[in-house]
């Protein structure tokens, strides 16, 4: 999968059913286990995403450039050939941009205004990405100590030692933009807006950290002292330990929060919206000792509170267009804060079936501000839900689980269980309805995209080709338009028409 004519397809497919947002994880690079919540760097983009079709039109590529391109896997990334490919191929072009072979929009003059916009934080990733190749993949403390404690001489040397690395991530990051920016246009030509996903936290080994240690708290030789994670719930039983080092927020008050002001204004530079991950954190969040094996011995502690929110907010307009992921234990404190910057919050139908009549997740219960979801990127698919249990769900809550899902969705026939879940939620009074693809086509717990704290094996799903049919593009418009969605519409097309 790439931004190419794909992409541009799975747009045309979007505006045909009648969709006004695209929902997207985290565009960055990936990080452990091929996670977009343990990115390199918060503020680059994939450059795994480049399409290598759209560099050949640029004149970067050629057809034989491509000819020998292998072939992947249909339904899954198979992330280490993608990327041994991709690097191949951006090399080559790399080499063509140099000799000065890119046709418009790919010339010298556009990386240059490019690399004059982005001084703020291309520098020092490029260098970090070029310094991670030389290191053979290790994290930063595990480099030499000058350049672990960003020693100027250091710093200096490695960017002449390693200048060429340097230009070819610099250059990756350009076309990428470009490609990412392109498409986004084209989306917006549509009247689809795009909702991104910005994690709270940055890996600990990521330009973001290694950049500004300052701002973390660390050890003398880099390590974090204080970890993030969550306390155990729903989806783990001796909660997450994530990892991620702890922000330092009363240095970041003292400097205007400058670093997310610059974090929050990339990303929206990238996507009309903006889904604040764990937004729980920022009211206050679940501290673990660096040493500490699991997240069961944390602690809460207090976050950054509306000061951060308000920092945002002057510096970038207001009202901020962001969407706050409220899942987990959610306190009055969380509610106030979201309240008082008009942050809608998120309801997922799968969480509410294990509750009865009551739970906040049935969309009768869901008022105006919220994004309604079937079930997120960390559940399983609908069918996959319904079908197999979490292991941690005993038999007979299991069999009352399925018993009150028929029940509230009226439901006869469980092959039409994603069907029934989708109109429940189009259905209710929530400002928007997210559902994910894999429900859309009806898959099983074999497109899940991620078990939470279950290591690696995950983010691999992939969009069969052909699976997007007129048909299905018409079903979905008219589920759409009978709901209440669609706006300027005054007629629906029906299945096969």
């Amino acid at each position: 999968g790439d931004l190419g004519p794909a992409a541009y397809r799975f747009a045309d497919f979007l505006a045909a059913a009648g969709q006004r947002v695209w929902q997207v994880l985290p565009l960055v690079p990936v990080g452990y286990g091929a996670s977009p919540y343990a990115s390199p760097s918060t503020f680059a983009l994939n450059a795994m995403l480049t399409s290598p079709d759209l560099l050949r039109a640029a004149g970067l590529l050629t057809d034989a450039d491509l000819a020998d391109t292998p072939s992947f896997p249909a339904e899954r990334v198979d992330f280490g050939p993608v990327e041994h490919t991709k690097w191949t191929l951006l090399r080559r072009a790399h080499a063509r941009f140099r000799a000065g072979q890119g046709h418009l929009g790919y010339q010298q003059a556009d990386y240059d205004a490019f690399t004059a916009l982005h001084a703020d934080w291309l520098p020092e990733f490029a260098l970090f990405a070029a310094l991670k190749d030389a290191h053979g993949g290790s994290a930063w403390t595990d480099w030499d100590a000058a350049l672990v404690r960003r020693d100027p001489d250091a710093l200096e040397a490695a960017r002449t030692d390693h200048a060429d690395a340097v230009d070819l991530h610099t250059f990756a990051q350009f076309v990428v933009d470009k490609q990412w920016s392109d498409l986004w246009a084209y989306c917006r030509q549509r009247s689809i807006r795009i909702l991104g996903d910005l994690p709270i936290y940055v890996a600990h080994d990521s330009a973001d950290v290694w950049t500004n240690q300052d701002l973390f708290f660390l050890e003398d030789d880099g390590q974090p002292t204080v970890v993030a994670g969550v306390p155990p719930d729903y989806f783990s039983e001796t909660g997450q330990r994530w990892g991620n080092p702890i922000y330092r927020w009363g240095r970041m008050k003292r400097n205007g929060y400058n670093w997310w002001v610059r974090r929050m204004a990339r990303a929206l530079k990238l996507m009309d919206l903006v889904r604040l991950d764990h937004f729980r954190g920022f009211e206050a969040f679940w501290q673990i000792p660096g040493d500490e094996p699991t997240a069961v011995n944390g602690e809460w502690v207090d976050g950054p509170g509306a000061d951060l929110f308000e920092a945002l907010a002057d510096e970038l307009g207001s009202p901020l267009p962001l969407i706050a992921e409220d899942l987990g234990i959610i306190t009055p404190g969380v509610r106030a804060l979201m309240h008082q910057f008009n942050l809608p919050g998120m309801g997922v139908l799968q969480f509410g079936f294990d509750e009865g009549p009551n739970s906040e997740h049935l969309p009768h219960n869901y008022h105006e501000a919220l994004v309604a979801y079937t079930g997120t990127h960390d559940n399983d698919t609908t069918q996959g839900w319904y079908a197999h249990p979490e292991p941690t769900v005993p038999a007979e809550q299991a069999a009352r689980i399925r018993e009150f899902t028929r029940a509230y969705l009226g439901l006869f026939d469980a092959d039409h269980l994603h069907w029934a879940a989708m109109r429940a939620v189009l259905g209710s009074v929530a400002t928007m309805a997210v559902i994910p693809m894999q429900d859309v086509l009806g898959l099983s717990s074999d497109a899940r995209m991620n078990r939470p704290g279950s290591g690696e094996g995950h983010w691999a799903w992939r969009l069969a080709e052909g699976a997007l049919t007129e048909d299905l593009a018409a079903r979905l418009r008219t589920m759409t338009y009978v709901s209440g969605r669609l706006e300027g519409v005054t007629a629906y097309k029906r299945v096969g028409e």
